[in-house]
């Protein structure tokens, strides 16, 4: 695809940010094109998360620039009801962890709340809410307690109430966390059509298993809060050195008689050993 003339969907220039004095982002420079499939790739604390939350517009910089459909992307950009209105309907996040997420009494007035606060016309809300419900086969919870519900029912009320505002972006921090086998597959393949339909995908991960099915475009994180490697996933998760340096692969050792082997190890990855016998 080519973005030569397309005004980026974001635009991040040296940007740090930090918390507590802790140092979360460090001098990250990123470019994200309207349609990229992009996996955040990088150990737990790496910055992930804290990346995401930048792109949308829960955090803001503390040093450098992050700009959003062509628009400064800061604090006063979005006290003004009119362009926050704009933003949020264009970007939506899954957050790791649905609790987080989750604050309705029911399933159904969590996946209407954010169109109706955007203020779209509640004909058009319940036709969203009940697509979304149908298409993440969560139709029989609608009724539920969002806080009753099993880990898995929780992340697909989380993703039914950012499919119902249907954004350009979707932002997903650690999707498949607390999914049983099944409900991950489901979830890869919705990401799959999110994709076929367009739209921009930014999954923070450290699962390596799933990163060609997301992505098109890895950006790995070292422990250092920076991005240490960008490209295509098959040539980041074949640098086995820079993924042992990332936390995301590791070396085992073990001896044969007097000779000691090292193997790496994709930490996402069952293995085997064969020793001669």
């Amino acid at each position: 695809m080519n973005h030569n003339h397309s005004t980026p969907v974001f635009e991040l220039e040296h940007v740090s940010f930090s918390y507590n004095h802790q140092i979360a982002l460090r001098d990250i420079n990123l470019t994200v094109h309207a349609g990229e499939r992009i996996a955040v790739l990088g150990a737990n604390g790496s910055g992930k998360s804290t990346l995401l939350k930048i792109l949308d517009g829960l955090y803001f910089p503390n040093q450098g620039r992050a700009c959003a459909f062509g628009e400064p992307l800061t604090e006063e950009q979005l006290q003004d009801d009119e362009r926050a209105f704009a933003f949020r309907r264009r970007v939506g996040l899954v957050f790791q962890d649905p609790d987080v997420q989750l604050f309705s009494p029911t399933v159904w007035e969590e996946v209407t709340f954010a169109p109706l606060h955007l203020q779209l016309p509640r004909a058009e809300v319940v036709e969203r809410a009940e697509w979304a419900l149908e298409l993440l086969g969560i139709g029989k919870l609608r009724d539920r307690a969002p806080h009753r519900l099993s880990g898995g029912e929780k992340k697909k009320v989380a993703l039914a109430s950012v499919l119902s505002l249907r954004p350009d972006v979707w932002l997903l921090d650690e999707p498949t966390a607390s999914l049983d086998p099944r409900s991950q597959s489901r979830l890869l393949d919705f990401i799959g059509e999110l994709g076929r339909a367009g739209k921009t995908i930014i999954t923070a991960t450290h699962d390596l298993d799933i990163v060609e099915e997301i992505a098109d475009r890895v950006v790995m994180f070292c422990e250092e809060h920076a991005i240490t490697g960008e490209g295509a996933p098959k040539e980041l998760l074949s640098d086995y050195e820079r993924l042992v340096e990332c936390n995301l692969a590791h070396e085992h050792r073990h001896k044969h008689a007097d000779t000691e082997h090292v193997h790496h190890h994709l930490h996402a990855a069952p293995h085997e050993h064969e020793h001669p016998g």
